[in-house]
């Protein structure tokens, strides 16, 4: 096996699917304006992404070590082709449920995939925490690329030029084969997880099981925090954007790249940090930091007059400002999941990335349905000011984390 190649690949898929997960905030703002639901309504796609991510993940996250990680993302890549051309042929607020079902499933079937594949091709927790940062970052790249890639084909329908916002579905469409093929012809032994007498419900058990451990409901409630307050930003920005700042909708979308470099940014340089100091110190910075930007940029977000932007020169200070934040919130999760997940034996990495991926698509939704009602119901600064609630409980959940870890082994598996 080419450890190159299949890194490339996973490279590839997660580029992919970051476009693609992602995309739940830019379409909430197209679906708001364009097939005229409320906010809350509108909210219920990221439910459809993470629920069928959380459900799915719970049913047979324990199952793919059988059926085999690369089998697992062809599956997930062909179901996401045929979702996206679905989407460009059927112009609907319900294609849009279906399709970020479909994204969710994929993703849980990825993710799940790729991290236990990390497994598979590293050597030590160092070369694992390494592979899980570049992956992270590539994922963010991926999320960054989706916000042009959309804003293009969003200005282009608003000049009515040729396109339409949902030609990006083409584009996306498109970049899902490419990555199939790509997987398609790179192999991966996946033996050294193969279990001879393999049982569904042994292996979902031993999931499950996982949670008797006090480190591991620790971390899975600061993996749902992180996430929550993650989500929250990123789903919303783009209406924020629109509705509070009063950004032409283009660049309402392309602004929020800034968030995505800013936590691909924030992981390559707390990878750097990490490794120097404690990772407890360097993460109660970034969160700190991260509260007192909210502090700060928030009020300044106040007053902005309609019609008073009509392009990027235009652009108040604030727009700019905020999607920082990302820079402090990037470097917890890959920290976590790695300081999780290099600790245990390689045959239970895939039944913890369940919980990793059940957990975090819980709080990407309850982030996401919570921000969404008290936008809809007070305003904008009041639904951002909200963050600073879960920020703090992540500090405090971070805190026993790091103490139960210091003393706890996973002996007993």
């Amino acid at each position: 096996m080419s450890n190159i190649k299949i890194k490339i690949s996973l490279f590839i898929n997660f580029f992919v699917i970051g476009i693609l997960l992602n995309s739940v905030g830019i379409v909430i703002l197209q679906v708001i304006q364009h097939y005229a639901v409320t906010k809350e309504a509108a909210s219920i796609l990221e439910a459809f992404k993470d629920l069928s991510i959380a459900v799915f993940s719970f049913l047979v996250a324990s199952y793919i070590p059988k059926f085999g990680y690369k089998r697992s993302m062809l599956a997930a890549l062909v179901l996401v082709t045929a979702t996206t051309l679905g989407m460009r042929f059927m112009d609907s607020f319900l294609m849009s449920k279906i399709m970020f079902a479909s994204i969710g499933i994929s993703f849980a079937l990825i993710k799940v995939s790729a991290y236990s594949t990390v497994g598979i091709i590293t050597e030590n927790s160092d070369d694992h925490a390494s592979l899980m940062s570049i992956l992270e970052g590539i994922f963010m790249v991926g999320v960054l690329s989706g916000y042009w890639i959309f804003g293009f084909f969003i200005e282009s329908e608003a000049n009515q030029s040729l396109f339409s916002w949902l030609d990006t579905y083409w584009v996306l469409a498109a970049l899902c084969v490419i990555a199939f093929i790509m997987l398609f012809i790179t192999k991966l032994d996946e033996s050294s997880v193969v279990k001879e007498n393999f049982n569904t419900l042994h292996e979902f058990l031993d999931m499950i099981a996982l949670v008797r451990f006090p480190l591991v409901i620790i971390f899975v409630l600061s993996a749902f925090f992180y996430v929550l307050i993650e989500q929250s930003i990123q789903t919303w920005l783009p209406t924020f954007n629109k509705e509070i700042l009063h950004l032409p909708s283009s660049i309402s979308v392309q602004i929020v790249s800034i968030l995505a470099g800013a936590i691909a940014l924030g992981r390559i340089t707390g990878g750097y940090f990490i490794k120097k100091f404690h990772w407890m110190p360097v993460l109660t910075f970034t969160i700190g930091s991260a509260m007192l930007l909210v502090i700060l940029v928030i009020p300044i977000t106040v007053g902005i007059e309609p019609g008073s932007v009509t392009s990027w020169s235009d652009t108040p200070i604030a727009a700019y400002l905020l999607p920082l934040i990302g820079m402090f919130l990037g470097p917890i999760y890959p920290a976590l999941n790695s300081s999780i997940l290099s600790a245990l034996p390689k045959n239970k990495q895939s039944a913890m990335t369940g919980l990793i991926v059940i957990f975090s698509a819980l709080g990407g939704t309850t982030g996401s349905v919570i921000t969404g009602t008290i936008f809809g119901r007070f305003d904008g600064q009041t639904a951002f000011y909200f963050t600073l609630v879960p920020m703090a409980l992540l500090l405090t959940a971070l805190f026993f984390y790091n103490k139960v870890r210091q003393t706890f082994e996973f002996k007993e598996i």
